[in-house]
């Protein structure tokens, strides 16, 4: 037994810090997926119109690549345990908002506290594997991250749709943001007590343009494609429930379900795919992923019973099929000593662009869903031709010099 422990430990390369790490990571999961997937609903349900609805999408992008840059520099200057409880105190004030004011306006307004919990937060949780991590296990890290993020994802929604089915749209939200609170305090008990903050802290940088110059080819590459990819993911992103349970008649419950098959599916490929990358190369990974991210909204758009839904999701889980490895790549190509201030950066920028392609979610769902998903797709096919031509993994970088 003590042999198999062992051996499991070197597989995944687990510490306790790391396993904190992920212990927090699901109660805060699991409060922000019984919620927030259902945000689009609660804001129509209390008044809002559909332009409140990509205002919505458009400002989780916006506001995702304005906080990962300060996540990046917080991270650096604070050490990744004091920034992370931070972040989470902020998250848990913009629950309070929410619970407090049941208005469409104030969701907007507690939404900038708590909707980019995950982009503000993942410099700091980069930085805790690379610093816990040993460079061969680098994307198993990342990966046992990324695996259970998608426990309170699978769970998470089920939650709150039959919390929507016993109390309504809004009573029943508002009950899964009560909910989010608590499991937010939790969170923040485990981070005092058993992660382990490094002593060292990095020079914390502010200047992005300085950082920016100091990415090589590969990453500058990486990122032009990523671009258009999440084109692919964020112009129909916000209406992917809207789509299901308005257009299709499909219950929140049955959405939910939808969800857990998403995440059963990339559950799956995590491991065996993170094993395979460490050992292979990183870029043919990532170019499947951008496979499956193009295909999503083209399948999406011609399904319409629950079963071709069901079809549907299983290509969204198989997007994430290296989605792990792709984070793993920035941190290889990233300066050693510019692990989270690189991330933050790379974050900045692609979603900063990203968000304006959100911004015009609406406009584009508005002349036709079809307009929304097909758009979608062909930027997706975009960034897929352009990182297949042009992306690096860390050998050719390395074989370069």
């Amino acid at each position: 037994m003590d042999d198999i422990k062992k051996s499991l430990k070197n597989f995944f390369g687990i510490n306790s810090s790391m396993i904190s790490m992920l212990v927090m990571v699901i109660l805060i999961g699991m409060g922000e997926k019984m919620a927030e997937r259902f945000l689009p609903l609660y804001l129509i349900a209390l008044g809002g119109s559909i332009y409140a609805v990509g205002f919505l999408n458009a400002m989780d992008n916006f506001l995702s690549a304005i906080y990962s840059f300060p996540g990046g520099y917080l991270a650096e200057k604070l050490g990744y345990k004091k920034s992370l409880m931070l972040f989470t105190v902020i998250a848990l004030f913009g629950y309070a908002i929410v619970i407090l004011i049941p208005r469409w306006q104030a969701v907007l307004v507690g939404c900038i506290f708590f909707i980019s919990w995950t982009a503000i937060s993942l410099p700091a949780i980069m930085s805790l594997v690379s610093r816990v991590m040993s460079k061969d296990k680098r994307t198993m890290g990342v990966t046992l991250h990324s695996l259970v993020r998608r426990i309170p994802m699978a769970l998470g929604p089920i939650i709150g749709g039959l919390l929507i089915g016993a109390f309504g749209k809004v009573e029943g939200i508002r009950i899964a943001f009560c909910l989010a609170f608590v499991l937010g305090l939790l969170s923040l008990i485990v981070q005092y007590y058993f992660i382990e903050d490094s002593e060292e802290k990095q020079e914390a940088h502010l200047h992005a343009r300085d950082i920016f110059s100091s990415f090589s080819p590969g990453l500058r590459s990486l990122l032009l494609s990523d671009i258009l990819i999440r084109f692919a993911e964020q112009i129909p992103y916000a209406f992917v429930v809207l789509w299901v349970v308005e257009v299709n008649k499909i219950s929140p419950f049955h959405f939910g379900i939808l969800t857990t098959i998403e995440m059963i599916t990339a559950v799956l490929v995590y491991i065996p795919v993170a094993y395979l990358a460490d050992k292979y190369g990183k870029k043919p990974f990532v170019l499947i992923t951008f496979v499956f991210f193009t295909l999503f909204p083209l399948v999406l758009y011609f399904s319409h019973s629950f079963a071709a839904l069901a079809f549907a999701f299983v290509i969204r889980g198989l997007k994430e099929f290296g989605e792990p490895t792709r984070k793993a790549l920035i941190m290889d190509l990233a300066p050693e000593d510019l692990k989270a201030a690189t991330f933050g950066t790379y974050y900045l920028i692609r979603d900063v662009i990203v968000s304006l392609a959100a911004l015009s979610s609406a406009w584009l769902w508005h002349i036709s869903p079809g307009t929304n998903f097909i758009t979608a797709f062909f930027c997706g096919l975009a960034g897929m031709l352009i990182f297949a031509l042009w992306g690096k993994d860390l050998k050719s970088e390395v074989q370069q010099v």
